[in-house]
């Protein structure tokens, strides 16, 4: 018999939590997940070795690296609508088989041109995960659970990173070759998008084996908070909107150009062999891994204490200027050891913009949860397209990293200005409008 909560904002550990169904679900997607920012990693880890091998230049680098936010970023707002038509479970587990294939088919790649091509389909079909995996957890998790949840299967993106820089290093050392270590990781994506498309359900209601006790929580926590079938949200205002778009280009410019140029960056900028700048990467991923599910904890422990608006300004302030004080700090710091650490810290701070996919849930009507969360992460992904391009320019004109830090720097200062001018309403301690 499934364990569950009876009483509203009472402590509970990981265990009685993992206990239950819903949370079950969202270790599914988190792990989907992460395993999806392998997928994407794998190109920035192998990047060096695949430059000896087609004599790339820095900006055809770019544009490869790049490539993958072409359609991922186009593909958003599309994917978002169909997960809120089609179902959320449907297209995560149709585009996970197919974003595996073509993370397989790059490893057959002749030259920059065919893996390019290779990078647009994963983008296509890698696009619905996050707005169907949003609209999943708004579905499952009653409204105090779900900053804990979106965090935790949000941190997959700096954990896959992490991963990734270590795991596909070592594969490359081992087999001599980026493409075996392509085609591994690609069957295990299509493997793994099978079995979590069998185990996962759009709603608790469709779940073969969920309790009656759960179900009945999940249902009497939303109806406590206001979320009712019959319950209706305004539409964002356009100012809200605006702000979420800025912030989450910011935040997105920075993070992707870390996963895109980061190992490039310790591996030609700081001079680390493979070995060293796999292991520098995950490290530095890790952190923000850390510091993704602290902050979803953090977020549900603030919003019992202070109005939600005021603790949101609070996460968002200290994340967006922790991570513009580590970048500026970075051209400063000779040390090999220091620069990763400084690094690592303000990682650890920007990856509380995971945060930013509370959004749709807590903001957005019931129906347009997958639409928003789209909207969302087309802006962000749309700054993703330009950041490894921009990099590639730079690295290219001035023959080094220290412009591309400060490129860095100032858009971790449209995220943290973004982030402070959304309006995300007033809520008293313990939940109560």
């Amino acid at each position: 018999m499934q364990t569950d909560i009876h009483a509203t904002g009472a402590r509970h550990s990981i265990r009685t939590l993992l206990a239950t169904t819903r949370w079950r679900m969202v270790l599914l997607l988190f792990v989907l997940y992460t395993v999806n920012c392998i997928d994407r990693m794998s190109l920035s880890v192998g990047m060096p070795s695949i430059v000896h091998e087609f004599h790339l230049s820095a900006t055809m680098q770019g544009l490869i690296l790049s490539a993958f936010f072409w359609t991922y970023s186009t593909f958003q707002i599309p994917a978002g609508w169909a997960a809120d038509r089609y179902g959320a479970r449907r297209m995560i587990g149709i585009s996970a088989a197919l974003w595996g294939g073509f993370q397989c088919l790059a490893g057959f790649a002749v030259n920059g041109v065919t893996l390019l091509l290779t990078r647009i389909g994963l983008g296509v079909f890698e696009a619905p995960y996050m707005p169907a995996a949003t609209k999943l957890t708004a579905s499952w998790l009653p409204p105090a659970e779900r900053a804990r949840g979106v965090t935790l299967i949000d941190s997959g993106a700096p954990l896959g990173s992490a991963i990734g820089g270590l795991a596909i290093s070592a594969l490359i050392s081992l087999s001599g070759s980026w493409r075996s270590a392509f085609i591994i990781v690609g069957v295990v994506t299509v493997g793994l998008g099978l079995i979590v498309y069998r185990l996962l359900r759009d709603t608790p209601e469709q779940h073969p084996h969920i309790d009656a006790i759960e179900k009945e929580h999940i249902r009497a926590q939303k109806v406590a908070a206001g979320e009712t079938p019959r319950a209706k949200k305004a539409p964002l205002s356009r100012g809200t909107i605006a702000a979420m778009v800025v912030g989450r280009i910011g935040w997105a410019m920075v993070f992707f150009g870390l996963v895109t140029w980061g190992p490039n960056y310790l591996s030609v900028g700081r001079g680390l062999d493979i070995r060293s700048m796999g292991f520098a990467t995950f490290l530095i991923f890790l952190a923000g891994a850390i510091g993704e599910v602290l902050s979803g904890m953090t977020a549900d422990w603030l919003q019992k204490r202070f109005a939600r608006g005021t603790a949101f300004k609070i996460l968002f302030g200290l994340s967006g200027g922790m991570s513009l004080v580590c970048l500026l700090a970075l051209p400063f710091v000779d040390d090999i050891r220091l620069a990763v650490a400084v690094l690592a810290l303000g990682v650890f701070f920007h990856l509380w913009g995971g945060l930013y996919w509370l959004i749709p849930a807590m903001l957005a009507p019931q129906e347009q949860v997958g639409l928003v969360g789209g909207v969302m992460n087309f802006a962000g992904t749309g700054g993703a397209i330009i950041v490894p391009i921009a990099v590639g320019m730079l690295v290219d004109m001035t023959g080094g990293y220290n412009a591309v830090i400060l490129f860095f720097a100032a858009a971790a200062l449209t995220y943290l200005i973004g982030s402070l001018l959304i309006d995300f309403g007033q809520k008293a301690p313990g939940g109560q409008a």
